[in-house]
């Protein structure tokens, strides 16, 4: 059940008129509680604090302080100056904390064991959740049936168990589902671990009025009763009913009794059917109206009338089929493996020519023995250089 607090800010103009209660939840907010804040320390939200329990002391966390403490009273109906109000200790220090998550570190395995033993004794009933008290002097047991339990012998099984005291509390299969949480099917958190505090009745009556197909298993929710936010939109539906008019289930044409199927209250339209026939035909309200009143005047129309209903979104032209197998083309493909083909051929062949080219070098100098190296040949002589024709000396 969080609550965002936007009156964090407000300054308070008298100190005597600022609220002396706090908020304080246990066991990760799956309950709550309000304590009377007598030494008015400054408690800001997230802190640890001991307070008052059961011939004892727990520990929780502060959630809401301030002047917004005093609506979630006003919503729960919890009175400010109510004197059985139990009241803050201290806050919370290492040697209180440690002896919390040592209580805590408990609970699992207390659930299983109170499991096994109310299977033992054939108990009609379900164990959800047990709290510890943060100084493991007394536990919580909360518990779903359907009937009375007689659960007297169960309670003495648990003290001689568990050493400590024993209580029973039962709650719906609703309270069980916000204790656990969760994530419901529109994709956000479940309602009643988060925000709602009040469990309204809820039946099919409200998803036939909002033209809802009763199908069980989608309007359940995780608690396996019908989901809360069937009822969220109701009365809108209600209110755009009334225009509609009343004892029109069926109208009289000459083709026959029209039925009622369903009533658009976003187009304001009422669907009819003929007997002769499954189509299904839109009529205005006027037109209905229209018949109802021929009808009682004993006229019967000759035809409904119904209306075109086109709807104004553009229509998508879906491609057509088309057969692909032999007509995409896989050149990028074949590209690649052509060019890896050529690369294998010409590794191959380079030993070849490399043979082919020794075999080229013996042919021309056939007196060379083999493993002799080859003659160094002498380089040609330089001849000097010619001088130009000079004339003869006198």
């Amino acid at each position: 059940m969080n609550a965002y607090d936007w009156l964090r800010n407000l300054p308070v103009t008298y100190a005597v008129d600022e609220c002396k209660v706090i908020e304080v939840s246990f066991n990760k907010g799956s309950r709550k509680d309000y304590f009377r804040n007598t030494t008015l320390q400054n408690l800001e939200k997230g802190d640890l604090i001991c307070v008052e329990g059961v011939s004892g002391f727990d520990v929780g966390e502060v959630s809401l302080n301030g002047e917004i403490v005093r609506l979630q009273m006003k919503k729960r109906g919890v009175k400010e100056d109510n004197p059985e109000m139990k009241k803050v200790l201290r806050r919370a220090s290492d040697r209180d904390i440690d002896t919390w998550r040592h209580s805590k570190s408990r609970e699992k395995e207390a659930l299983i064991r109170s499991r096994a033993i109310s299977k033992q004794l054939k108990l009609d009933m379900k164990l959800s959740e047990v709290e510890i008290q943060a100084d493991s002097r007394k536990a919580t047991f909360f518990y779903i049936a359907d009937g009375r339990v007689d659960f007297r012998e169960l309670i003495k099984i648990f003290a001689g168990e568990f050493k400590l005291k024993v209580e029973m509390r039962q709650i719906g299969a609703r309270q069980e589902s916000a204790k656990v949480g969760g994530i419901g099917s529109c994709g956000r958190e479940l309602c009643c671990s988060t925000w709602l505090t009040e469990f309204k009745s809820v039946n099919t009556t409200a998803a036939r009025y909002q033209n809802l197909s009763i199908n069980q298993t989608k309007l359940s929710g995780q608690c396996g009763r019908l989901k809360c936010c069937l009822n969220y939109e109701l009365d809108t539906y209600l209110d755009a009913l009334q225009h509609f008019p009343d004892n029109c289930d069926s109208i009289q044409v000459a083709k026959g009794n029209a039925f009622l199927i369903k009533k658009d209250i976003f187009k304001n339209l009422m669907w009819y059917t003929l007997p002769d026939s499954n189509k299904q035909y839109p009529l205005t309200i006027e037109r209905v109206k229209k018949i109802k009143g021929l009808n009682a005047q004993g006229v019967i129309p000759e035809e409904l009338e119904a209306v075109d209903v086109t709807s104004s979104k553009t229509k998508e032209i879906e491609p057509e089929f088309v057969e692909l197998v032999g007509q995409i083309s896989l050149r990028s493909l074949e590209k690649a493996d052509r060019k890896k083909k050529q690369q294998q051929q010409q590794k191959q062949q380079r030993p070849q020519q490399q043979k082919a080219q020794q075999q080229k070098g013996q042919q021309q100098n056939p007196n060379r023995q083999q493993g002799q190296p080859p003659r160094q040949q002498r380089p040609p002589q330089q001849r000097p250089p010619q001088r130009p024709n000079q004339p003869p000396k006198e």
